[in-house]
């Protein structure tokens, strides 16, 4: 027992608790001023920036979308407009599990299963607090079906917004394109900021050229919320700017007439002021349906679009080249004159072919038998190929290359929306570079021959073959088509016009020559013999024009083209060009229809057709 006391030391013990307490009490006060401090720095220092921070969890700025411009045909009918409708949307940040949710969206048919994965890459591109649109507009039934299932999809929700509806769908597709979704690929060349709030942009024609002017600028809104990220009321806004309303060159009624002209076929009508380069018709078949476009196809729906063999997606006006035909005869003659290589009231004999000096190789006239004789005058109204291969074969390829070029053909002319084709008009130049690693890349006198009526390498587009024959009815003068007019500003009633942009003109042909070439193209329409005189004799104007054919293969020497032998695809082109009234042009007229066969009999109905819609005040 005396041993233990010995051993306890009192005062040891007491020195350890008082270190121990005195260590808890620093730590203690060391903690509160910790506190003390960070607390002042919260209220004092930080006190502005952690008030927006909390400010921010009931108040949002949201952004507001502009208004898109409307679209106006030349006489202010509407041709594409804005219709309210509903899209459904969805917040990433307010999403639990994305891959479940998009699933069963799938499951309720609210979103295609094929387009799961375009969702999920635009999703990506976008920050997660944004409302991105994945469906556009929803049905009724829709809306109603995705009403009663909502408590099940926490961050989808349908929204109301103004949507892109084509009162005239197929018969204006290829001159206005379409809107639709922004995709991810739209992402990477867009302004974010520009778009925010915004889900549609333009794709093709004139929606994508006109984008900036037609989009208008974005806007902001205040607006409460709650802790769910609902809206709850709003607040400060500054407000969007509508985009400008566009006024198109083009004539409705005479576009539905071309439209409606070629249903069933596969072809191209484009109409052209002569005096102005203005647009009237801009008409290719078949087309596509771009409401059902704007408002979201399936892949599949998209896929058979781009599958089917007659191409609806494919802008003939714009990119089909084809063989011109007969329709370059006038501008053959054109150059005949010009450089002085024939009389134009000299006569030459047509037997029904043509051959040239030393070789045994027929080149027959469409007309068995031949024409007997002619003179410029006769072998355009006729449309004689011997009389045209003898001119071609003067000239020679170079002098024909130039000429033609003149005209706008074999270059883009320079219309105000994407994707025009060249054409092709060859020479000698052109044809080593094509055939640079054939022995055959010499030009030969064939070739020529089979230039001056327009078949050979020659490729002309609809819209090139309008702007000549414009050229022609304008005695030279050339200018740039464009579909668009001017711009209105929905805040106002004025209408800014665009100027019209002079081209170089044809030059050096005296009056007397054009109205040679002239007179020979009203004989075709209303001449006793004229080729298309059936189309043209009952006119109430007067009226000049050409028609032609174009070969889609090539007949042997020792064959005869059979219509009924031959497929429908490889039958020949039919091709017609005119213009009216022919003392003061205002349209000027090119059709293409894909294996028509007879320009006259097909294709020249069809011009007619246009061009008394069109002067219909006239007559």
């Amino acid at each position: 027992m005396l041993t233990t006391n010995r051993l306890k030391d009192h005062w040891a013990e007491q020195q350890i608790f008082l270190r121990r307490v005195i260590a808890c009490t620093i730590l203690m006060i060391s903690l509160i001023i910790i506190v003390l401090v960070r607390l002042g720095q919260l209220q004092i220092i930080e006190y502005e920036y952690f008030s927006a921070q909390s400010q921010g969890n009931r108040i949002r700025i949201q952004p507001l979308a502009p208004t898109r411009g409307l679209i106006y045909d030349r006489n202010g009918t509407v041709l594409a407009e804005n219709l309210s409708s509903y899209q459904l949307e969805l917040t990433p940040e307010q999403v639990p599990d994305m891959t479940e949710t998009l699933d069963r969206l799938a499951l309720f048919g609210l979103i295609d299963t094929e387009n799961i994965d375009s969702i999920k890459a635009l999703i990506r591109q976008h920050r997660r607090f944004d409302s991105i649109p994945i469906r556009l507009r929803l049905t009724d039934v829709e809306v109603a079906k995705f009403a009663i299932e909502r408590p099940r999809f926490p961050g989808v929700d349908i929204h109301a917004r103004l949507a892109r509806n084509y009162p005239y769908g197929t018969a204006i597709a290829h001159a206005l394109g379409y809107v639709s979704g922004i995709n991810a690929a739209d992402m990477q060349t867009i302004d974010k900021t520009d778009y925010a709030g915004t889900s549609l942009i333009g794709k093709i024609s004139l929606e994508r050229r006109y984008e900036q002017e037609l989009h208008g600028n974005v806007g902001h809104e205040e607006v409460l919320v709650n802790a769910r990220g609902r809206i709850m009321q709003g607040l400060n806004a500054e407000l969007a700017t509508p985009g400008k309303d566009l006024i198109l060159t083009l004539d409705i009624e005479s576009q539905l007439a071309a439209h409606q002209a070629l249903a069933g076929r596969r072809g191209a009508v484009v109409a052209i002021d002569p005096k102005t380069g203005e647009v009237l018709v801009f008409a290719s078949e078949p087309s596509f349906d771009p409401n059902a476009i704007s408002i979201g196809m399936s892949r599949k729906e998209y896929r058979a679009l781009q599958e089917n063999p007659d191409l609806p997606l494919f802008n003939r006006a714009l990119q089909g080249t084809y063989p011109p035909g007969s329709t370059i005869k006038p501008i053959i003659a054109l150059a005949a004159l010009h450089y002085d290589t024939i009389d134009s009231e000299q006569s030459l004999f047509c037997g029904g072919e043509y051959l040239l000096p030393g070789s045994s190789h027929r080149y027959r006239d469409w007309k068995q038998g031949g024409h007997g004789l002619m003179n410029l005058h006769t072998a355009i109204e006729q449309s004689c190929d011997v009389y045209f291969y003898q001119l071609a074969r003067e000239l020679g390829i170079d002098r024909i290359e130039s000429f033609l070029k003149r005209f706008g053909l074999g270059g883009e002319i320079g219309i105000d929306i994407a994707g025009e084709k060249d054409g092709l008009v060859p020479g000698r130049d052109w044809k080593r570079r094509a055939f640079s690693k054939r022995e055959d890349k010499i030009w030969f006198p064939g070739e020529t021959v089979i230039t001056g009526i327009g078949q050979g390498y020659l490729l002309v587009t609809p819209l090139q073959l309008a702007h000549a024959t414009a050229t022609i009815a304008n005695r030279g003068q050339r200018y740039q088509p464009t579909l668009l007019r001017g711009y209105s500003d929905s805040t106002s009633t004025a209408v800014e016009f665009k100027q019209h942009i002079p081209l170089d003109s044809v030059g050096i042909i005296n009056d007397g020559q054009w109205e040679q070439i002239i007179s020979a193209m009203n004989a075709v329409m209303q001449g006793e013999h004229g080729t298309a005189r059936a189309v043209g004799a009952d006119a109430p104007f007067t009226m000049a024009g050409k028609s032609g054919t174009a070969q889609v293969f090539t007949v042997a020497q020792d064959q005869e083209y059979d219509t009924e032998e031959i497929a429908e695809r490889m039958r020949d082109h039919a091709l017609f060009v005119a213009f009216a009234p022919l003392e003061d042009p205002q349209i000027a007229v090119a059709v293409i229809v894909e294996n028509g066969e007879s320009g006259s009999g097909t294709a020249a109905p069809i011009a007619r057709i246009v061009i008394d819609k069109y002067l219909r005040d006239l007559l």
